[in-house]
């Protein structure tokens, strides 16, 4: 498995090695002693699998109690993902990174507790799962507005996006509750 930091060397992309013949194709999603070669351990307690149509935007959700970190991969179609530093004591505090993650590449982002996490759908129906090293809470659960200047987050879109009436009405960057520290992946 190919391993790259992204410009926030925290966020990481996975790059699986595949096999594939006339039969179809074979690769690991998940290997802990990958992981491990990282200095990540994670606990993973739940696995989330959504459908989206074309534009959807979906986050920019965090939970501000039990932090989630997420593994994510697209098992059909294509997305933009995306992660937002939100530990204040860090460097990149503020600061975004942004992949595309489709069925065609196979590629996995590795998004650690203390971001807030969000993705765009790029093409007519995708199916996007995930790993999470906490459960949902949703009484923890917070979302920063997929639009807000501050972040600039450079989006693919063409058109107007679909939105959840929670992502809609998302905070900006500085009125967020954020991470006063950084958080142990």
């Amino acid at each position: 498995m190919e391993i790259l930091k992204t410009a926030i060397p925290e966020v990481i992309l996975f790059k699986p090695r595949v096999f594939s013949d006339s039969r179809g194709f074979f690769f690991e999603s998940f290997n802990e002693r990958v992981f491990a070669t990282l200095g990540l351990l994670p606990r993973f307690v739940q696995d989330n699998h959504s459908g989206s149509r074309k534009n959807v935007i979906r986050g920019l959700h965090y939970q501000i109690q039990q932090p989630q970190g997420k593994l994510v991969r697209v098992l059909f179609g294509a997305v933009f993902d995306v992660a937002v530093d939100l530990r204040r004591g860090s460097p990149t505090f503020g600061k975004w990174v942004g992949q595309i993650l489709s069925d065609q590449n196979r590629h996995m982002l590795w998004i650690p507790p203390g971001f807030a996490h969000g993705f765009l759908a790029l093409s007519d129906w995708v199916e996007v799962a995930y790993k999470a090293t906490e459960f949902y809470a949703p009484s923890h659960e917070r979302t920063v507005v997929w639009n807000d200047p501050d972040l600039a987050i450079a989006w693919p879109i063409e058109g107007t996006p679909l939105l959840a009436e929670k992502d809609a009405l998302g905070r900006s960057l500085r009125e967020a509750e954020t991470y006063n520290e950084t958080i142990a992946s």
